[in-house]
């Protein structure tokens, strides 16, 4: 059911009960590293095959090889580079092949690395390539430029959290892949969202539904800009609009525990090959997916899945243009079904709908379901 995963194989690097006891002490002697949330983030990904082929965190040629080319040293594509940050003490301290205790910043033990090697990166030359700018301003080139320049590769072992394993909406890869089985769905089409769901994306997720046996409503739960809506708000809000506006046989709902990257184009494929690992065939890519700002085209993260083959992919894009409620049409629609002009067509950004939400206004019930605005108002004013 669904497509296989990335890589042909869906990677598994866990440890819990006995051996996870074995490695916390064998790696205590060796040292500790406490890892960031969007490290601890890419340890889970890596550990449930979320990031398959990936079992570990890249080493300097394949953060060479992902920089320069966008593919691993197999010529496997794959868009960003997923590295472990480490400071010059940190660094001296690594051992090749010795393992090492990966924490939380409280101290619970979260996994091992098995270190391969230690190198430094060039931050201006990785910015300029992965996020197409080296400006600060940006939210991506910020996070690398203000951590250090130090990187240690080698395979993890994660240790899955209990109260985790037992979230119903943090389902892992092979969970994904069971559900999908057993409801029967060939084809699954995967959305991807940082924000609340609004009219717009809505319309292109049932234009979608029309093609495919369900949908996966995935929406990123790691570490988000400032102003980007908690996840708490934003999950409340997906439940409202399932319950009331869609069938619920043909939806699931469950997060993606990733942080938010702000790659544009190359983040957009990144969420795609991610999402053939959770077993999906389609991934809708919208405008700016991934965007931040004026640093991307519009349709730049949709130009970047021409640059590979259907084969090498693995994954279906399903391309959709920026849609808007059209008072003449009376319904959401795109350019590419309303012949109107510009003037009968209500359209606002996310920034727009987030300021209005912020100052406990509702937006226009043509963008914004009612129920949606009700709920992420009263939670952002509570708050």
């Amino acid at each position: 059911m669904g497509s296989l995963p990335h890589g042909g194989r869906l990677v598994k690097r866990t440890a819990s009960g006995e051996e996870k006891a074995k490695m916390i002490a064998a790696a205590r002697r060796n040292g500790t590293l406490v890892l960031s949330r969007a490290a601890l983030s890419d340890l889970m990904l890596l550990g449930t095959g979320a990031y398959s082929p990936l079992e570990g965190f890249m080493d300097a040629a394949t953060y060479q090889s992902v920089v320069e080319r966008m593919r691993l040293p197999s010529g496997l594509v794959w868009p960003l580079p997923v590295t472990l940050p480490v400071t010059a003490v940190e660094a001296a301290r690594i051992r090749e092949g010795a393992m090492v205790l990966l924490t939380t910043g409280d101290g619970r033990p979260a996994g091992i690395l098995e270190p391969s090697g230690v190198f430094t990166i060039d931050k201006g030359h990785e910015a300029a390539l992965v996020f197409g700018t080296d400006d600060p301003a940006h939210p991506g080139v910020a996070r690398l430029f203000s951590g250090p320049e130090y990187r240690v590769g080698g395979s993890v072992r994660y240790f899955p959290d209990e109260s985790a394993e037992k979230d119903s909406l943090l389902l892992t890869p092979r969970q994904t892949r069971a559900l999908f089985a057993s409801l029967g769905w060939q084809r699954i089409v995967a959305f991807e969202t940082r924000n609340p769901i609004h009219r717009a994306h809505e319309y292109i997720q049932k234009c979608a539904l029309e093609t495919v046996d369900g949908l996966l409503l995935h929406p990123l739960a790691g570490e988000t800009k400032g102003d980007d809506l908690p996840i708490a708000v934003r999950l409340r809000s997906y439940e409202v609009l399932l319950e009331r506006y869609f069938p619920k046989s043909r939806v699931v709902l469950s997060l993606f525990p990733a942080y938010m990257r702000y790659a544009g184009p190359r983040e957009a494929l990144f969420h795609a090959l991610c999402r053939k690992n959770y077993g999906c065939t389609h991934f809708i890519v919208g405008r700016d997916h991934a965007g931040v700002g004026n640093y991307y085209g519009t349709y730049d993260a949709q130009r970047i899945f021409a640059r590979f083959s259907e084969e090498e992919l693995g994954i279906t894009p399903l391309l959709f243009e920026n849609a808007f409620y059209c008072r003449k049409c009376e319904q959401m629609a795109s350019s590419k079904t309303c012949p109107h002009g510009e003037e009968e067509h209500v359209g606002l950004s996310g920034t727009t709908v987030r300021r209005m939400l912020h100052a406990g206004q509702a937006p226009p019930p043509e963008l914004t379901r009612p129920e949606v605005a009700e709920v992420l108002i009263e939670s952002l004013t509570r708050a």
